[in-house]
């Protein structure tokens, strides 16, 4: 598999980081459609740790990318960036978040409590199964009992999403489970905040108010850490806000506006 995956033509100033961790491919299209006039790379995380990601992800762009450059996070995808850019501030000029998963513990909890909330009865049921089956060290097969379980959520993180074919390109939970155990311990132990401090370029968060996960729980840690933060919040907007019906217009606009 080509990595990084490659849109437009140089110099390739940009790079957009998948969510997951564990499922590569999910933002693509947004690599396409900002691709038109620049060009964009879409770096496919692959390896098992927190640490490995980020020296994977630091490889891929100074073989890659015209330096310093912006780089746009998703989900999971706007952790690792910001983490990148605390270590190697050199390699990026603006880091752009976007649904980003939150940075402090206390508003973690209510994600979960969130989502389930979003479901039928049946959907509900489903899916705290497939939480048990997972958390099972002795299921078999987890891959595609993630990838179920990431349909589910999906529904639940939509406000009105236009009918479109995911592109995530595989599911491996075993990178999600180790690289998120790391995640985990740094940002509840604090150390991932206080990263911000080493953070020297502009951040700029965009976020759906229908987001599962808090648009405070990003804001208001963020706020206090970044010298240079900007927070946008997306209206009828949930956490893929490419496939939004009322937000999807509004994000490309902003996010156009950034990459000026």
């Amino acid at each position: 598999m080509e990595n990084p995956r490659k849109y437009g033509g140089p110099p390739f100033s940009i790079a957009v980081l998948h969510g997951g961790p564990g499922a590569p491919g999910e933002m693509a299209p947004v690599a396409r459609e900002l691709s038109t006039d620049r060009g964009i790379l879409e770096p496919l995380q692959t390896a098992a740790s927190l640490e490995g990601q980020v020296q994977e992800l630091q490889r891929i762009l100074e073989e890659n990318g015209d330096l310093p450059m912006v780089l746009i996070g998703w989900s999971w995808g706007a952790m690792l960036g910001f983490i990148l850019t605390a270590r190697y501030p050199s390699l990026i000029k603006k880091l752009i978040i976007v649904g980003s998963a939150v940075f402090d513990k206390k508003y973690a909890a209510q994600i979960t409590e969130t989502r389930l909330s979003r479901f039928s009865d049946k959907e509900r049921s489903e899916a705290l199964d497939l939480m048990r089956k997972l958390s099972d060290p002795d299921t078999a097969d987890k891959d595609t009992i993630m990838c179920r379980f990431g349909e589910l959520i999906s529904k639940a993180d939509s406000y009105s999403p236009v009918s479109c074919k995911s592109e995530i390109l595989e599911c491996q939970f075993n990178v999600f489970e180790y690289v998120w155990k790391d995640a985990e311990r740094l940002r509840d132990s604090g150390k991932l905040l206080k990263l911000g401090a080493q953070i020297k370029c502009p951040v700029v968060a965009l976020h759906g108010d229908y987001d599962p996960h808090p648009a405070e729980g990003v804001r208001e840690p963020l706020s206090g850490v970044l010298k240079d933060f900007r927070f946008i919040l997306l209206k009828k907007c949930g956490h893929h806000p490419w496939v939004e019906h009322y937000a999807r217009g509004r994000f490309y606009q902003v996010l156009k506006e950034e990459l000026r």
